[in-house]
């Protein structure tokens, strides 16, 4: 059986697993390209450029980890705005998330360090996330593009504790909230 031509599409699967696996620290073309069974060139050929590879990476994450959620959470939007907080922080907090999550604070510290691509990056990553926010939130919200904004804050300082090793403080001011 042929394998399929080398494209974006095809590459990006393969570059997606390895840094869900690796992380972005330190990652250079050769091993990007070993990992999707060509070479470096082949890379730049089809990104154009080592940003472009990681901007057109990352959103690919991006999109892998929204469909994750979906997939996780189902049909069902929450009733409130408390329960779709809720369930994606009981979905993010899980287990199959952790490789997207530890991924995510790689890019958020290349942001906050101005890595060249990190910020357009994270912005990329949190525009889609609150995109998919808005269509969460519960039938007939009054605000759900305000209620996905203050959401996303609530969720990501949330993560960031768990993250840090906070938990309970995040657990805490989540039930402070209202949440």
């Amino acid at each position: 059986m042929a394998k399929p031509p080398l494209s974006r599409e095809t590459l990006l699967p393969a570059l997606a697993a390895h840094v869900l696996e690796h992380g972005l620290a330190g990652a250079s073309l050769r091993p990007l390209a070993r990992a999707a069974g060509t070479s470096d060139r082949m890379l730049i050929y089809h990104f154009g450029s080592k940003a472009a590879l990681v901007a057109d990476l990352l959103a690919f994450v991006a999109e892998r980890y929204a469909e994750a959620l979906d997939a996780a959470l189902g049909e069902d939007r929450g009733a409130t705005r408390q329960e779709v907080a809720a369930r994606v922080l009981a979905k993010a907090g899980g287990e199959e998330m952790q490789p997207f999550m530890a991924l995510w604070w790689e890019i958020v510290a290349g942001s906050a360090r101005e890595l060249p691509g990190y910020r357009e990056a994270a912005g990329a990553v949190m525009d889609r996330m609150l995109r998919w926010l808005e269509g969460q939130m519960p039938a007939g919200d009054p605000d759900p593009q305000g209620g996905a904004r203050y959401l996303l804050t609530l969720i990501e300082g949330a993560m960031m504790l768990s993250a840090a090793g906070r938990p309970r403080i995040a657990r805490e001011g989540l039930v402070a909230s209202g949440l």
